[in-house]
């Protein structure tokens, strides 16, 4: 280990040892955890070492840890928070939704009003389906692919996560679904054809994400999506937009700002104002396969598909307060933070640099933004943690990936203290992330 990388792991050890003795509850309840759930944990991403802090209560743009120490919430529950932790339009939908009953075993009257919300400003939606998470939707939404094509294999690409149980990062996970997937590097298009083609007799589906969100907020380039359009009427597959994450980053996702319109698209996360939500979607002539109507029809369950919690709080987050104009200038306040951001690594001399688009951001450790999975997993991830600690220590809490995806809640005052506290840890810690 040369004398740089030893400096940096002697800090890296100082700032862990700091971020346990602040906070010996979380430590204890992690323990408790333990006990009970393998590694205190029900939900991967969340945890961090030496121990993820356990978090009170929340407000706005801000939680309190079980030791008391506040934090200014950047990580926005990974794009689900966009709301922040308590919109009072949201909580009064949903205190009206249980007043009127729960569990109800039927339609409702507020489903076809949140669809006809979903299917409006998510053109490519010509028909849609709900469903309780943007995992399910996504294997709903390559279900019919194969189904509508009567083929198996499926084009993904690396670093690519289109939920727990289908996630392309380091190649792929043991308990994805079994599909036969082939994968491609993100943003090359050359790469994609050649899979494509030696796979077209039996391709259903090529799924993306329009800019890879827990790959590292690395955006796809105009032309590699315009490639991939013409590459699946080319081989007969579906292009499958999983704007799961990405539909915050435009009024009507990142589909209507690319001017590329995939032929099935899936949301989740805020669009159900933090509720359990998913929505697959697409052309009409497939979406068809669904309906109940029909002798030949496809089922699709899920209990609480519909639940009263999620379709009231949906209508209210989609049909009130993220209107297109708010979505406008959330993702304006988004560009302007990043560009600050990386002013400021830029003036100290420093390869840290924020990729991503709008609202969504992540930071990298690098000389060079990454245009795709493997070259962000080559950055310097030691120095991430380093960064993710002191800035956890100030009082801004963002992923430990260095992802930040903005909540509506956070006040111009914050971001302007998140970006004075990043240029503290910058000043601190120059010499070790200096190349």
């Amino acid at each position: 280990m040369d004398r740089r990388n030893a400096t940096l792991e002697s800090a890296l050890v100082e700032a862990r040892e700091l971020y346990a003795r602040r906070r010996p509850e979380s430590l204890a309840r992690h323990r408790a955890a333990a006990e009970v759930m393998p590694g205190g944990n029900t939900r991967s991403v969340l945890f961090h070492g030496p121990f993820p802090f356990t978090t009170a209560r929340g407000e706005g743009c801000r939680i309190t840890d079980v030791d008391g120490l506040s934090y200014v919430n950047l990580a926005g529950e990974y794009t689900a928070g966009l709301f922040g932790h308590s919109h009072p339009e949201i909580r009064a939908a949903v205190t009206r939704a249980l007043e009127g009953g729960v569990n109800l075993t039927s339609h409702t009257a507020q489903e076809a009003e949140f669809a006809r919300l979903v299917r409006d400003r998510f053109r490519p939606m010509e028909l849609l389906r709900f469903t309780n998470s943007g995992t399910e939707a996504n294997l709903m939404a390559l279900a019919c692919a194969t189904i509508a094509t009567g083929r198996r294999t499926i084009l993904g690409f690396e670093g690519g996560y289109h939920g727990g149980l289908l996630t392309f990062g380091s190649g792929g996970s043991p308990v994805n679904v079994p599909h036969r997937v082939v994968l491609a590097p993100y943003n090359d298009l050359a790469a994609a054809q050649r899979l494509a083609r030696e796979n077209a007799a039996d391709l259903a589906a090529i799924i993306l994400e329009p800019m890879l969100g827990s790959g590292g907020c690395i955006p796809a380039e105009v032309e590699f999506l315009r490639g991939l359009r013409a590459l699946a009427r080319e081989t007969g597959a579906l292009l499958v937009f999983d704007e799961v994450m990405t539909s915050r980053l435009a009024p009507g996702g990142l589909s209507e700002a690319t001017g590329v319109t995939p032929d099935l698209m899936t949301l989740g996360k805020y669009v159900g104002g933090g509720m359990s939500f998913g929505a697959f979607g697409g052309r009409a002539d497939l979406l068809a396969i669904f309906d109940p109507r029909r002798p030949d029809a496809v089922p699709h369950a899920g209990t609480f598909n519909n639940n009263v919690l999620t379709m009231s709080a949906g209508i209210a987050a989609l049909g009130r307060i993220y209107t297109p104009d708010v979505c406008s200038a959330l993702n304006a306040r988004g560009d302007a933070l990043r560009e600050a951001l990386n002013a400021t690594s830029a003036r100290h001399g420093l390869p840290a640099l924020w990729t991503g688009r709008g609202s969504m951001m992540c930071l990298h450790i690098a000389a060079t933004p990454p245009r795709n999975a493997a070259e962000a997993a080559a950055t310097n991830q030691p120095a991430k943690e380093l960064v993710f600690l002191d800035l956890l220590e100030r009082g801004f809490y963002l992923a430990r990936r260095g992802m930040i995806a903005l909540s509506l809640a956070l006040a111009e005052t914050d971001l302007a203290a998140f970006s004075d506290a990043y240029a503290e840890v910058l000043e601190q810690r120059a010499p070790l992330l200096r190349g």
